[in-house]
């Protein structure tokens, strides 16, 4: 008999060609995770967002409106939407002058801030922790007072009368009083006194991210402590000085407690004048256009001043 032989039949199978609808795309993958990812933060933000919303947005776009709103008298009900307030402020050469006073003002304050502040800065960065810590209680302490009462205290050291006029006159120095109250010098010292911490604090920040094998590298090429300074600390230090000059400067034409206190009606600084134009004069779409005018000049000084210094020689330290 012959030998039967089985043959084992193998089956081969293959997998059903795949369509274009089964294709998977990866990157669509890693779109939509990062897509749920970004879903918590939002939801986070929300409440921040409608508060500024509500608190910030509006209110501006309000004022906004009612600066192309012109009367003749606060209680004119011939309200019409044009340019005029604009025009009058432009055409008016008090209230251009009290642009040009809050302009000077600020800038004196962001002058004497930095002369005051830098050495400050730098004694912190280059002092022990320990140390640094006092020296920041010491600079925080004056924001733990209201600046009204630290207004008051100036201003009675400012009078004709007040302490710094009686130490020159004792001494000599002077024959009569010094006019310090009611003047550009009182209010640039109002508003040094107030807004000097964020100076120091903003130049600080940047001075402590300057390596110290730096300014030991230049001792070593032969280079004096003041050429060091020069060469390697002051330019690592610009963004801290020009974050520490748009913040004073910002604060020092928006301000309004010290220009009032101390400068009155001798200093006519725009946020004052706006105040007495909607508070005194009721003239509300006038000081809103004045409002804006101010808002518009301080943002475009700083954009300016910061572009200026972005595109000089110094452009590496901004990168």
């Amino acid at each position: 008999m012959e030998s039967v032989r089985h043959y084992a039949h193998q089956e081969v199978t293959q997998d059903p060609p795949v369509t274009p609808k089964q294709e998977t795309d990866p990157g669509k993958g890693k779109q939509r995770k990062k897509k749920k990812a970004y879903v918590p933060g939002l939801l986070l933000l929300l409440p921040i967002l409608l508060f500024i919303f509500g608190f910030f947005v509006v209110p501006m776009l309000y004022i906004l409106y009612l600066s192309f709103i012109y009367t003749d008298s606060p209680n004119a009900t011939n309200a019409v939407f044009s340019l005029k307030n604009y025009i009058l402020f432009f055409t008016d050469s008090y209230y251009l002058s009290s642009l040009w006073i809050t302009v000077k003002v600020s800038l004196y304050t962001v002058l004497v801030s930095l002369l005051l502040g830098y050495p400050v800065a730098l004694t912190m960065a280059k002092s022990s922790p320990r140390i640094r810590g006092y020296i920041a209680l010491l600079i925080a302490a004056p924001l733990l007072v209201s600046i009204v009462v630290r207004n008051f205290g100036w201003y009675l050291l400012l009078l004709p009368n007040g302490t710094i006029n009686s130490i020159l006159t004792s001494l000599g120095i002077i024959d009569s009083p010094l006019k310090l109250l009611f003047s550009e010098i009182g209010v640039v010292i109002g508003l040094s006194n107030a807004y000097l911490p964020f100076m120091i604090l903003a130049i600080a920040t940047s001075l402590y991210n300057i390596d110290p094998s730096l300014e030991r590298a230049s001792a070593i090429l032969g280079a004096s402590p003041l050429r060091s300074f020069f060469s390697v600390t002051l330019p690592l230090s610009l963004p801290g000085i020009i974050s520490g000059c748009v913040l004073v400067f910002s604060m020092s034409m928006s301000a309004y407690v010290t220009p009032a206190l101390m400068g009155g009606a001798n200093v006519p600084m725009m946020p004052v004048v706006a105040y007495d134009q909607i508070n005194n004069l009721l003239r509300w779409t006038f000081g809103s256009a004045l409002s804006y005018v101010l808002l518009a000049t301080t943002m475009i000084m700083v954009t300016v001043f910061t572009r200026g210094f972005e595109k000089s020689k110094f452009r590496e330290v901004f990168r």
